[in-house]
């Protein structure tokens, strides 16, 4: 059962993570290699919880025991060292991956289970440099992690069937829905979004429509929350 989760990398994705985790009752260890950055993580999680509770979702007593469920650390063995789930959320990079979960692999418990939030990088890649394939496991959480719904679950060639329950089930648990994918490049999420995202860019250029008239229709037309397209990208 999961029930201590370390998440590795204290941004966007990972300080959602860890307030995500929090919420729902487990022990969480928040890693980072910079002291300022968790102190920032922390503000974050403290400041979307205020929001939750201005808008009823969860308590102030809610928020002040989740909040008190996560520790924060700089050095990764300290942090990892009792934790049942690591889900790591580091920068995007192949080889800071790589280095990650080689060190994670010789630091946690045996029967550690090693996540990467990975959107696009292969698990089975990432699974090789350990001495355990069958624990390792894609969760790509969607951002605002918070409110966002979606995990892409992505087995490695060797994620075992045990391991892969699990997650699923965790996932449950932690109001998400979990959906399988194969370990293709940028498996389904993002192997959508970025030619759409090209494609609304192309749309600009070639003077289709302006910025925000193709948010708009994203937004109106095809249900996108926010803005989607063109607006996060583009500054004139």
């Amino acid at each position: 059962m999961i029930k201590h989760i370390a998440v590795i990398g204290s941004g966007t994705m990972g300080n959602g993570i860890a307030h995500v985790c929090a919420q729902y009752g487990n022990t969480v260890s928040l890693i980072d290699i910079s002291e300022a950055s968790l102190e920032k993580a922390i503000k974050t999680i403290t400041g979307n919880f205020d929001r939750m509770v201005t808008k009823g979702i969860v308590t102030t007593a809610d928020k002040d025991a989740a909040i008190q469920r996560i520790t924060t650390y700089t050095k990764l063995s300290d942090g990892v060292k009792n934790a049942d789930l690591i889900i790591e959320a580091a920068s995007e990079n192949e080889s800071i991956k790589l280095g990650i979960f080689k060190e994670l692999d010789s630091v946690c418990k045996a029967d550690a289970i090693l996540a990467t939030n990975t959107s696009s990088i292969s698990i089975t890649k990432i699974a090789s440099v350990t001495k355990r394939p069958d624990k390792v496991i894609g969760m790509h959480f969607m951002n605002p992690v918070p409110v966002m719904k979606l995990i892409e679950v992505i087995r490695g060639y060797k994620t075992s069937d045990e391991v892969t329950k699990i997650i699923f089930d965790l996932s449950g648990k932690l109001n998400k829905i979990p959906v399988e994918v194969n370990d293709y490049p940028g498996f389904i999420a993002n192997r959508i979004l970025m030619p759409m995202i090209n494609e609304a860019i192309y749309s600009l250029y070639e003077g289709v429509a302006g910025v925000h008239e193709i948010d708009e229709v994203m937004k109106l037309g095809m249900a996108h929350p926010g803005t989607v397209a063109i607006g996060r990208f583009y500054r004139p």
